[in-house]
């Protein structure tokens, strides 16, 4: 089963996006969009850039958990950031998780709910 986008909207206003693994876990949480279209863009980045590994910036957290984001090559902004990890091992799993589910191209519209 291939991943997906949710687009969803915050109580602020902001639209945001979310890249589920198959299984409907969260690999990666965009950044805040203040229109639509900006969030639209961001996926697109996201399809764009996930497959190469050089976008990928991977961190450690002052509590010693891994995790990592994805930066659009262009400008190097931060497109989107994973959830923390015990491992850097288990960083790694997600990494592969976003270059797989990234390239997906269906978007769940939840702005509306």
């Amino acid at each position: 089963m291939n991943g997906w986008f949710d687009v969803n909207k915050s109580k602020a206003d902001e639209f945001f996006f979310v890249l589920k693994a198959g299984n409907g876990e969260v690999v990666m949480t965009s950044e805040m969009y203040t229109t639509r279209a900006k969030a639209d863009n961001g996926i697109m980045s996201v399809q764009t850039n996930s497959a190469e590994d050089f976008n990928y910036e991977r961190a450690t957290a002052a509590d010693g958990k891994y995790h990592f984001n994805l930066h659009a090559p262009s400008n190097h902004q931060v497109i989107g950031t994973s959830q923390m990890y015990a491992t850097m091992e288990t960083r790694e799993v997600g990494i592969a998780s976003v270059k797989e589910n990234g390239k997906s191209t269906t978007i769940k519209d939840n702005t509306n709910l």
